[in-house]
């Protein structure tokens, strides 16, 4: 068989081999061969029988486990097959700690090393005690915003309310046995969490045609348990549009994307994030928009899982332990199903889901109604609708293009015309989908969706 993550071929035994035995017994266990070079080619080895004895006291007084160690023959010749067990504990080589992946030996370290040893031990990063860390950290109108919402979906009883902060956080299994504030405690109800861990941030990012045509851009901080209600209220006033219509004498404006499929997607990148690394990513594109968390998918996982029956497997269980008790999230993977259903609903395709740049990137696809205002519509006439402008709407855009947040009173006193002017040709203008205004009267854009010279 080729090398694998589970096979090594070695010609002759040297002891230095002992951390590919503690890299098998890290990861998913394997097999070593002595005896036999690269080319898969029994090549033997002549003191087999010496080696039955020292290569097992070898492993046992070195790395603390047991292998069994098998004497073969082919064509008169004599190699060995070590077969290595996967350890349920951390296995370490003279403090060294190796872990095989793929065909190849790595030796952990740092922040690798930390959540390898954590997983071994069954515990997540957010399980880790914060030392010299005091009750005093905890912000106790968090800690009420969600035992509001946790009795709000049946999550929690009413009683929760009229518990102390203390009592909250050991209830979630926030506390350690010592009584000491676990990690997950700081980035969810934490005054200041960014003192703490610098990856606790949530970037928006508006571009046109690429990363260099950025428009606007905003940076959500502060604890987690209120990060998604912030990101989509400034989504709504600054980034995406909900298109008016009207059911009977009732105006109804429905977010372009999908509420609820939309905070599923954000939440399970809150959850899955690793907080040892960068912020989250959002970036809003004319057709379409992507949001990318630290930290790939389970092992094993892919889109074609995610999207069959599956167990959840969260990177930071008491991070998902609490939002499922505040509502936010469902159990038993059921969240991709939600998404799911909420983008048909829409008549929008599934977001892609893929690992990427060592983290988990989601791809929405706007509507294609909105790509229409951004892109114009095919028209019969040859004439490009750019050259229909007058000098004023001419220069209505040239004062929009450097300052996307200008307000009709200024350009009517810019021009020297009437306020009633300057709108009648922003209306023209957008009807001609040259210019549109994104999120709310208060906190929105222009936004110039044609090249015009």
């Amino acid at each position: 068989m080729e090398e694998n993550q589970n096979i090594e071929y070695k010609e002759s035994w040297r002891d230095e081999y002992l951390r590919w035995i503690c890299g098998f017994a890290n990861a998913q266990g394997g097999r070593l061969f002595i005896g036999i070079n690269d080319n898969k080619e029994v090549v033997g080895v002549a003191n087999s029988h010496r080696l039955l004895e020292d290569i097992p006291n070898k492993i046992v007084t070195t790395l603390g486990i047991v292998c069994d160690v098998n004497l073969l023959n082919q064509e008169g010749k004599d190699y060995l097959e070590i077969v290595v067990e996967p350890s349920n504990m951390p296995i370490a080589y003279e403090g060294e700690y190796h872990y095989r992946s793929g065909a190849t030996k790595q030796q952990l370290k740092g922040t690798a090393l930390q959540q390898f040893i954590l997983k071994k031990m069954g515990m997540t990063w957010d399980d880790v005690a914060m030392e010299n860390v005091s009750i005093d950290a905890i912000d106790r109108d968090a800690i009420d915003y969600f035992v509001n919402k946790g009795i709000f979906y049946k999550r929690l009883s009413p009683e929760a309310k009229d518990a102390s902060t203390e009592t909250i956080l050991e209830n979630l299994g926030l506390l350690s046995n010592e009584g000491k504030i676990k990690s997950a405690a700081i980035l969810l109800f934490g005054k200041r969490p960014q003192r703490y861990f610098t990856g606790v941030e949530f970037r928006i990012g508006r571009f046109v045609k690429g990363e260099a045509d950025l428009l606007i851009q905003d940076s959500i901080e502060g604890n987690l348990i209120e990060m998604a209600d912030k990101v989509i209220e400034i989504l709504k006033s600054k980034y995406l549009i909900s298109p008016i219509h009207y059911e009977g004498m009732v105006r109804v404006e429905p977010l372009e994307i999908p509420e609820d499929g939309l905070r599923e997607i954000i939440y399970n990148a809150i959850c899955h994030k690793d907080y040892s690394g960068v912020h989250i990513q959002m970036k809003v594109y004319n057709d379409h928009i992507t949001l990318w968390n630290d930290g790939p998918l389970p092992d094993g996982f892919d889109m074609n899982v995610l999207m069959r029956e599956h167990s959840s497997r969260p990177r930071n269980k008491n991070i998902a332990s609490t939002f499922y008790k505040a509502g936010f999230i469902e159990a038993w993977g059921r969240g991709i199903k939600k998404i799911q259903e909420s983008f048909a609903q829409a008549n929008l395709p599934m977001p892609t889901i893929e690992n990427r740049f060592g983290g988990v990137l989601v791809t929405i696809q706007r509507s294609p109604l909105f790509g229409k205002l951004y892109h114009g519509e095919p028209k019969n006439d040859t004439q490009n609708d750019t050259q229909k402008l007058t000098v004023r709407q001419r220069a209505i855009l040239n004062i929009i293009s450097k300052d996307i947040n200008t307000t009709a009173r200024y350009l009517s006193k810019a021009l020297n015309v009437s306020l009633s002017t300057i709108r009648r040709d922003i209306r023209i203008l957008n009807k001609m989908k040259i210019l549109i205004y994104a999120g709310s009267s208060k906190e929105g854009h222009w936004e110039i969706l044609k090249d015009i010279e």
